[in-house]
């Protein structure tokens, strides 16, 4: 069984302390542009920058137990905490969404909703948000582009889902500023909510997938299908199975091979083709079963009947 690649382990530790680092930053930061604006989708964003904080503490800590390598517990490695991990994300960040929706309903229908103030203020530390959050996406995808890595995956959509209630953010404060629609307020902040809950929704279910052991994307199957049926020595295959684990891909399939060969020969086309999965898909842990195979022998290669 392999581990995971290190290179890729100190990419994703470092993808997560970056994740850690920009989430308490801008929770400081909207925590004063809330206390001086009073604006309930600042609010809004200050809690989903809250929620951010926490999943990518837990982020954190679950990528770099997932890069433990296989022990005598847990012979396929430690990678479904990922998955875990990525399914708790999705739960908090679905009540977060509720509570925020529940909240702006309640302001909007106040006939004296309270008034904005430092508007200016308010719109500088969003702007700052969205700036450090596109520097985070960018250095993300390139790191789960690299690795796979489904926790630094999520965690990117959940920063993209973000940019949303920080622009919105700064509309609301705009036209409360400028021509003292406050209600707008509110319905940013129901529309980030729910922007919320879909993104959570989508991030549960492909957690929830990998944990009920799904197959991998068809695409995959398909090119580690096609590797095997065009591989040298490779008679034909048969039970190709695969499951998803974290960020991993465990494969086993049968491979049929002529049963006229050496055992050596046998040994290095499976080697070999293994070898040819995994670096056409580096996250691929494979399990090949060797099939003894017999041509049907041709005429000159049977005995002629005796006389």
């Amino acid at each position: 069984m392999t581990s995971p690649s290190p290179l890729h382990g100190k990419l994703n530790l470092t993808a997560g302390l970056a994740s850690v680092a920009v989430a308490f930053t801008l929770v400081i930061a909207k925590l004063w542009a809330l206390y001086v604006t009073g604006s309930l989708a600042v609010g809004a964003s200050l809690a989903d920058s809250g929620l951010d904080l926490m999943i990518s503490l837990a982020g954190l800590a679950a990528i770099s137990y997932a890069a433990r390598p296989p022990d005598e517990d847990h012979a396929y490695g430690h990678t479904s905490a990922e998955d875990l991990t990525a399914l708790g994300q999705s739960f908090f960040i679905l009540i977060s969404g509720i509570a925020i929706i529940y909240t702006a309903i309640g302001r909007y229908a106040d006939p004296t909703p309270p008034e904005l103030s430092a508007e200016a203020a308010g719109i500088a530390v969003m702007v700052l948000s969205i700036a450090l959050t596109l520097v985070l996406i960018t250095f993300q995808r390139s790191v789960a582009k690299r690795t796979g890595n489904k926790v630094v995956a999520a965690d990117s959509l959940h920063y993209v889902g973000d940019l949303i209630p920080n622009i919105g953010a700064i509309v609301s404060l705009i036209a409360a500023k400028m021509f003292g629609f406050d209600f707008i307020d509110s319905l940013v902040a129901i529309g980030a909510a729910l922007l919320m809950i879909s993104g959570a929704l989508k991030i549960g279910k492909t957690a929830l997938d990998a944990l009920m052991d799904r197959k991998a994307p068809d695409a995959e199957i398909e090119g580690i299908a096609a590797i095997t049926a065009n591989f040298d020595g490779v008679l034909g295959f048969h039970d190709l199975k695969t499951r998803t684990a974290g960020s991993r891909t465990f494969v086993t399939l049968h491979i049929e091979l002529d049963g006229r060969q050496s055992l050596y020969e046998a040994h290095e086309i499976g080697a070999d083709l293994r070898r040819a999965i995994m670096e056409a898909y580096p996250n691929a842990d494979v399990i090949i079963h060797k099939d003894v195979w017999f041509p049907t022998p041709k005429p000159d290669e049977t005995d002629a009947p005796s006389a």
